[in-house]
C-alpha cells in the first residue's frame, strides 16, 4: 500500500507544507494517499534555486553525473516491488504494465548513465579557402541551464525519468510538475534523488496546480520547457514560453497497416497489445487499423475473438489486461465517442460497456473518417478497422491527420517497407510491429500537431545542451 502521505521535493529536501493533493486509488476511487499541493512562492523558489544550481552542476564531470545515475539505478531495483504497486494504484495499471514500466524506468536511468561520459563534440576543418589557412575549430556540448519539465498521468516514472534521467546526465538543473492524478512516482524518484549527492537546488519536484505551470513556462531563468501531454495545452504553453527552447511529446492517434503479405496470426497478436494495453492510454496506442481487403474478414474474426478474450478488473490482480482509465470522466467522454461513431453508421465488433471509470475494450469498423474517433486521440481502450486495397492509399489515409507520431506496417514487401518510411509523416516508422513499441533509447517524437524535438537519452542531451565553437588560429611565425 502506499504511505499516507508523500513530500514534495524543493531544492533537493522533502517539505511537507500541506495535504491539499488527495490521490485516488483508481479502481476503488477511495483515497490512497495525499501529497502536497506548491503554491507561487513554493515554485518560484525552486526557479531561484535551479537557476542557483546552474554552475555547480555544469562543472560536475561526467564520470559523477554516471555514478549517481547509477545509484539510483541500484535503488530502483531494490524498491522494484513497491515502485510497481504504487503504478497499479495510483494510476489503475495492471500489474504486468506497472512491471514493465518499473522496467523501462531503470533502463531509462541507465543508459543515460552511459550517455553522461559520451556527450561529445567534433574536429572542425576550417580551411576551406586560403582565407582560413591556420585555422582550425572544435566544438563542445554544454547544458543549457535550468529546465523546467511538465509530465502526463499515464507514464508516472518512465515519462518522468526522460527527462529527469538526461537532465543530470547533460548538467542540468530543473523543476519538475507531474501530473496531479499521477504524483507518486515522481516523488518516489525526488525520494531516490535526495540521496545521491547532487549540488544544493539541483531539483525540485512540485504538485502545483495547472496555473503554476504558468509560472514555470514563463520565468526567463528557465532555459528549456519540456512538456508531455495533450497538444492543445503544449501549443497553448509553447506560445507563452517566450525565448526559452520548448521541446514537445504530444498526442497522436496512431495507425498501423495491415497489408495481405503479413503474418496474420502475428500481426493480431500485436494489435491487441497495441491498441488496449494500459487500458489504450499511450499516446501510441493503436487508434485507427487499416486492413488489406484481401485478409480483412480473418483479420477482424481473429482480432475480436482475442479482444474478447481480454480480461478485464483491479489491476492488481495477475492476469488482468485492462484496467480503469485515469478517471470515470474520461471514461464517460469516450463511451460518447463510440456512440456517436454508431450513431453516424459505424459498427460495433466488441465491448462498448462502461461502469465507473472501467470500458471494455471496444473495436469498429465502417465508422466514418470525419468522426472523432478517426480525427482525434482517443486515448482509451478503443480502435477503428477500415479496410483497403492500394497500399499507396492507406498510406495517404494514415497522413490524412493533424497528428504524426508513430505509425507501423505489417508487410513483408521491403519496397512497401522503405515506401512507408519515405513518405508517412511521422516521427518513426515501425515495420513487422505496431506503432506503440519503444526502447528507450530511440529518438522518440512527432511532427504536425504531436510536437517538436525528441526524447530517447541522447538526443533529449542534445535537447538540454548547447553547441560551443572554439576556433584556434596558428600564426604564420609558428608554422
Amino acid at each position: 500500500m502506499l504511505k499516507e502521505s508523500y513530500p514534495l521535493y524543493l531544492g533537493n529536501r522533502p517539505e511537507l507544507p500541506n495535504t491539499d493533493l488527495e490521490v485516488v486509488d483508481k479502481y476503488s476511487g477511495h483515497t490512497a494517499t495525499r501529497v502536497p499541493l506548491a503554491d507561487a512562492t513554493t515554485i518560484d523558489r525552486a526557479i531561484e534555486m535551479a537557476h542557483a544550481a546552474k554552475s555547480h552542476m555544469a562543472v560536475l564531470k561526467p564520470y559523477a553525473r554516471q555514478q549517481m545515475l547509477y545509484a539510483c539505478v541500484t535503488e530502483f531495483e531494490r524498491r522494484r516491488d513497491d515502485l510497481a504497486l504504487s503504478l497499479c494504484i495510483e494510476a489503475g495499471k495492471p500489474i504486468s504494465d506497472a512491471e514493465g514500466e518499473v522496467t523501462r524506468l531503470i533502463d531509462t536511468f541507465r543508459v543515460a548513465a552511459e550517455e553522461a561520459v559520451r556527450i561529445g563534440g567534433e574536429t572542425i576543418p576550417l580551411e576551406i579557402s586560403a582565407r582560413a589557412d591556420g585555422y582550425r575549430g572544435m566544438t563542445q556540448r554544454v547544458p543549457l541551464g535550468p529546465c523546467a519539465f511538465i509530465s502526463p498521468f499515464n507514464f508516472p516514472l518512465n515519462l518522468v525519468a526522460h527527462k529527469v534521467a538526461p537532465a543530470i546526465a547533460a548538467g542540468c538543473p530543473f523543476v519538475l510538475k507531474p501530473a496531479s492524478a499521477t504524483p507518486v512516482g515522481a516523488l518516489i524518484i525526488g525520494e531516490v534523488l535526495a540521496g545521491i549527492g547532487l549540488p544544493e537546488g539541483a531539483f525540485s519536484i512540485l504538485p502545483c496546480p495547472r496555473d503554476g505551470a504558468d509560472q514555470l513556462v514563463t520565468d526567463d531563468r528557465i532555459k528549456l520547457l519540456s512538456f508531455t501531454g495533450s497538444d492543445a495545452v503544449g501549443w497553448g504553453l509553447k506560445a507563452k514560453a517566450g525565448k526559452k527552447k520548448v521541446v514537445l511529446e504530444l498526442g497522436g492517434n496512431a495507425a498501423c497497416i495491415v497489408d495481405e503479405t503479413a503474418d496474420i496470426d502475428d500481426a493480431v497478436a500485436r494489435l491487441v497489445i497495441g491498441a488496449f494495453y494500459q487500458s489504450g492510454q499511450s499516446c501510441i496506442s493503436v487508434q485507427r487499423i487499416l486492413i488489406h481487403e484481401k485478409v480483412y474478414d480473418q483479420v477482424r474474426e481473429k482480432l475480436v475473438a482475442k479482444v474478447k478474450a481480454l480480461k478485464a478488473g483491479d489491476p492488481k490482480e495477475r492476469g488482468t489486461f485492462i484496467g480503469p482509465m485515469i478517471s470515470e470522466k474520461e471514461a464517460v467522454r469516450l463511451a460518447s465517442w463510440i456512440e456517436a461513431a454508431v450513431a453516424a453508421g459505424g459498427r460495433v465488433l466488441c465491448g462498448n460497456a462502461r461502469e465507473g471509470a472501467m470500458l471494455s475494450a471496444t473495436l469498429l469498423e465502417e465508422v466514418p473518417a470525419d468522426e472523432k474517433l478517426c480525427q482525434e486521440e482517443a486515448f482509451g481502450p478503443v480502435a477503428v478497422l477500415s479496410r483497403f486495397t492500394d497500399f499507396e492509399a492507406a498510406l495517404a489515409e494514415v497522413n490524412a491527420s493533424r497528428y504524426g507520431l508513430q505509425a507501423g506496417v505489417f508487410t513483408r514487401d521491403l519496397y512497401r517497407a522503405q515506401m512507408a518510411w519515405d513518405r508517412l509523416e511521422v516521427g518513426g516508422v515501425v515495420v513487422g510491429d505496431i506503432p506503440s513499441w519503444r526502447v528507450d533509447h530511440m529518438p522518440y517524437g512527432g511532427v504536425k500537431d504531436s510536437g517538436i524535438g525528441r526524447e530517447g537519452l541522447r538526443y533529449a542531451i542534445e535537447e538540454m545542451t548547447e553547441i560551443r565553437l572554439l576556433v584556434i588560429r596558428t600564426p604564420p611565425t609558428a608554422k
